[in-house]
């Protein structure tokens, strides 16, 4: 069964969980269904709460029965990754056939594949695939430690001098503007990291005029500028007001006081639940990577699933507040 976008559950099998790194595990999960996991696929998983979450395909047996996902142990986890670091061989789990939002376009005459943190989770299978047709590439992963490095030796033995590791606390942190400065209009560039990292990437890649389409993204929402803060939302059209904790999204939050909202990626990708804002006590945190610069400055929209509000720097201890306008 290939990747698509279109959820097939079946129940999956815990052969075995070992760290890959700190704080981070590699999970291997034996299926009933084989599956074909294509580069840049996930899979979701059930949680025993009946939340859903999803983890990238690191690898795939060549029978299609196994899986193998990198999972890191979230400090600000809302019980996904804490739910996947309690799991011991045996354990059996929903898990759907691998899903396809972030695929690996081959024939490009160059790419650069960029990863940052666990963010190699989604582009290790990218450069199996790249090596293996013999395509012209660089794996540039990103790291604050070395010790945060999950699946290093596998990805130096297979891709050589290929690899290009940047360690911030080692000196070797990488330069953005060098990184797009040497990318020329036929290359493609994938990444997945932190919406700080990518951020940046885009708007060098923006400002470089390069092409649009080039630039291939997943993100992940649990990363901004600022560490998560509970916040206060309002809704006075609709006579709501609740508290949006550290722990759950602003579209968690709208929905537990029964809002309906309409939302698709739930990682800041899409923008199917962006919101408009009528009034902010605080700064709103943007953690997507649909908005431009500039509408993030304006602060008059912001994305439910994954963006906040913190309060302002030197106020006192009290929480941010959001006002949205319903239209």
């Amino acid at each position: 069964m290939s990747a698509t976008n279109q959820p097939s559950w079946q129940r999956g099998r815990v052969v075995s969980i070992d760290p890959a790194a700190d704080a981070i595990a590699r999970i291997v999960l034996a299926l009933d269904t084989p599956v074909r996991a294509e580069p840049g696929s996930h899979v979701d998983v059930r949680l025993d709460t009946g939340e859903v979450r999803s983890y990238s395909v690191v690898s795939a047996g060549a029978d299609g029965r196994t899986v193998t996902l990198g999972v890191h142990l979230s400090p600000t986890s809302r019980g996904g990754s804490r739910f996947m670091h309690a799991l011991r061989p045996g354990d059996e789990l929903d898990v759907t056939a691998p899903l396809q939002n972030f695929p690996l376009r081959i024939g490009a005459p160059r790419y650069i594949l960029l990863a940052g943190g666990i963010g190699i989770t989604a582009i290790s299978a990218m450069g199996t695939a790249l090596k293996g047709v013999g395509a012209d590439y660089r794996l540039v992963y990103v790291a604050r430690t070395r010790s945060a490095t999950a699946f290093l030796s596998e990805l130096a033995g297979l891709h050589g001098d290929r690899l290009e590791l940047h360690i911030d606390d080692e000196g070797t942190g990488l330069d953005v503007g060098t990184l797009v400065g040497g990318v020329d209009a036929h290359t493609e560039l994938y990444m997945c990291g932190p919406i700080r990292l990518m951020d940046a990437v885009r708007r060098a890649w923006v400002d470089r005029e390069l092409p649009l389409p080039n630039l291939r993204y997943e993100t992940f929402g649990n990363s901004g500028w600022f560490d998560a803060e509970e916040f206060v939302v309002k809704v006075p059209d609709l006579g709501v007001e609740t508290t949006v904790g550290t722990d759950e999204s602003l579209l968690d939050a709208l929905e537990r006081a029964g809002v309906d909202m309409m939302f698709d990626c739930r990682k800041g990708e899409c923008g199917l639940c962006q919101v408009g804002i009528a009034a902010v006590d605080g700064t709103v945190d943007h953690r997507d990577v649909f908005y431009s610069e500039e509408q993030k400055t304006a602060a008059t929209k912001l994305c439910a699933c994954v963006s906040r509000v913190v309060r302002r720097p030197g106020a006192p201890a009290v929480p941010g507040t959001v006002t949205l306008a319903v239209h």
